[in-house]
């Protein structure tokens, strides 16, 4: 992936915002979906406020078996208080730093959180793309601040995600069990929704969450309670 210096990582409200807005612009909303046997990495985060730690995992997995290939974390103080549509700036230093101990390149990102579905459009999924130019997703377990009609209760139905306010789909409701409540899938970077729609179908076998989002929560509890 592209180095990334976070040298100069924004620790106030108003720098985040500006960093945000300077880097939405940057997001490519379209792409293809990544190729039979490609790798898939997942990335998730946990915390111990208490002693101010945040632990990040990024789990490598073959598309076609989703058996685990690789996996790595990392383990650095939180960089950033917590506010409201702004945990990218609280995750990305440590998710980059877990990504970049993996020796193989990924093809996608599964990130636990949003992409375009976001109040400017930059979440999670969307920054993290941009920052290392690679192709990224959002699977979020809620809607945030946006809308949906619940899909069909058959897996693989959908329904539009929406801002209420201006009517814009951000993302996709997505039935990934037989009468479980929904995901909610949204671009990142370099990749279309249709496409990281099937990409998630193709992640869900089993479950409700994508394999690549049930593993590195696992590990990366697991590498928090290790410190």
């Amino acid at each position: 992936m592209t180095p990334v210096d976070l040298s100069a990582w924004p620790t106030t409200e108003e720098a985040a915002l500006a960093e945000q807005q300077r880097l939405r612009p940057l997001v490519e909303p379209s792409g293809p979906a990544p190729a039979a046997g490609a790798l898939i990495a997942g990335v998730d985060v946990a915390y111990d406020d208490e002693r101010d730690v945040v632990a990040a995992a990024a789990v490598l997995l073959d598309l076609d078996t989703l058996s685990v290939v690789e996996e790595s974390t990392a383990v650095g103080r939180v960089p950033f208080p917590y506010i409201p549509g702004l945990l990218a700036f609280r995750e990305i230093p440590a998710v980059v730093d877990a990504l970049s101990r993996l020796t193989r390149r990924p093809s996608l990102v599964v990130c636990d959180g949003y992409g375009l579905a976001h109040p400017r459009r930059l979440g999670l999924a969307s920054h993290l793309g941009v920052l290392t130019g690679l192709p990224t997703i959002g699977v979020a377990k809620t809607p945030f601040t946006f809308s949906a009609t619940p899909p069909a209760a058959e897996r693989g139905a959908s329904s539009p995600l929406t801002d209420p306010a201006t009517s814009e789909e951000v993302g996709r409701a997505l039935r990934t069990r037989t009468g479980v409540k929904p995901v909610f899938v949204s671009v990142g970077h370099r990749i279309g929704l249709p496409e990281a729609v099937n990409t998630v179908l193709a992640l869900t076998p089993k479950y409700r969450l994508p394999e690549t989002t049930r593993l590195a929560d696992s590990l990366c509890r697991r590498a928090l309670g290790a410190v």
